[in-house]
């Protein structure tokens, strides 16, 4: 995982398969610092991602409740075919890029 936080906007970039570690790393770390930041505006990238597991999409689903507490918006790009049927039980929001995520959340 590859944290940035630019003109108010967290990006998150997944690199590897999502599993029950990436899990335990999203709501130990991830979630608490969005709520303590009061984090408004995030964007998941899953571009090299080609697994993911039920406890990632649980804690995206923290996130999910983090961000709205926090009156924000959310949304994930970069979602390859043999994921995207899991991601879209979700029903995020879901754009092509990162630009396009910026576009979108409008904070520039």
């Amino acid at each position: 995982m590859n944290y940035e936080y630019n003109k108010g906007i967290l990006f998150v970039r997944f690199n590897e398969k999502l599993d029950h570690h990436i899990s335990y790393k999203i709501n130990s770390f991830l979630v608490p610092k969005i709520l303590d930041q009061k984090i408004k505006y995030i964007v998941f990238n899953f571009y090299n991602v080609g697994y993911v597991d039920d406890f990632v999409i649980d804690a995206l689903l923290n996130v999910k409740c983090a961000v709205k507490v926090n009156h924000g918006q959310m949304c994930i790009c970069e979602v390859s075919k043999n994921i995207e049927k899991k991601i879209n039980k979700m029903k995020m929001r879901k754009v092509g890029s990162e630009l396009n995520a910026l576009k979108l959340i409008k904070v520039i």
